[in-house]
């Protein structure tokens, strides 16, 4: 997922929702652009191109792009909370604009907000750390089949293929 190619694909209403989106956060552009681009970079480093596909990979960078984004935000938001919602709104409405299939989506949303509750509990933590927590949850994930299966699996990573 390059990020302007993917802003390339977006339609004019799309585009406009994420617009509003930051304009009424301005602040909050740069350090969640930064934190994206830093998650790809970290995915990249450890997993290829596998990151893109709907495997564990693909987990640990939902729940890693949270969390960088709770953390750089946290520096202009201040509050743990506040943090964690500014990831909230701005990666759910990324996922409500791409399309993709239904379980997908949840399996999606629900890695984005393991992501979103590890930031919560390890922010005291160094990144190199984090990602080391990550990647021994990535080797735990478990892999849905049904959507009913996330309700079982809150602070689990989750994925759909292998």
């Amino acid at each position: 997922m390059k990020i302007w190619a993917r802003i390339r694909q977006m339609s004019l209403k799309e585009l406009f929702r994420f617009g509003i989106l930051f304009l009424k956060n301005p602040l909050l552009i740069s350090p969640t652009l930064k934190a994206s681009k830093e998650t790809m970079r970290i995915c990249d480093s450890h997993f290829g191109k596998l990151h893109h596909r709907n495997g564990k990979e693909n987990a640990f960078r939902h729940a890693l792009w949270n969390l960088k984004i709770c953390e750089k935000c946290q520096k202009t938001l201040k509050i743990s909370q506040k943090s964690s919602k500014w990831a909230e709104k701005v990666t759910n409405l990324y996922e409500n604009v791409t399309k993709n299939e239904s379980l997908e989506d949840a399996m999606d949303l629900h890695n984005n907000s393991v992501g979103r509750m590890l930031f919560l509990t390890i922010s005291g933590l160094k990144m190199a750390k984090k990602v080391d927590i990550l990647l021994k949850m990535m080797q735990k994930a478990v892999k849905i089949t049904k959507m009913e299966e996330l309700q079982s699996l809150k602070d689990q990573l989750v994925y759909i293929s292998d």
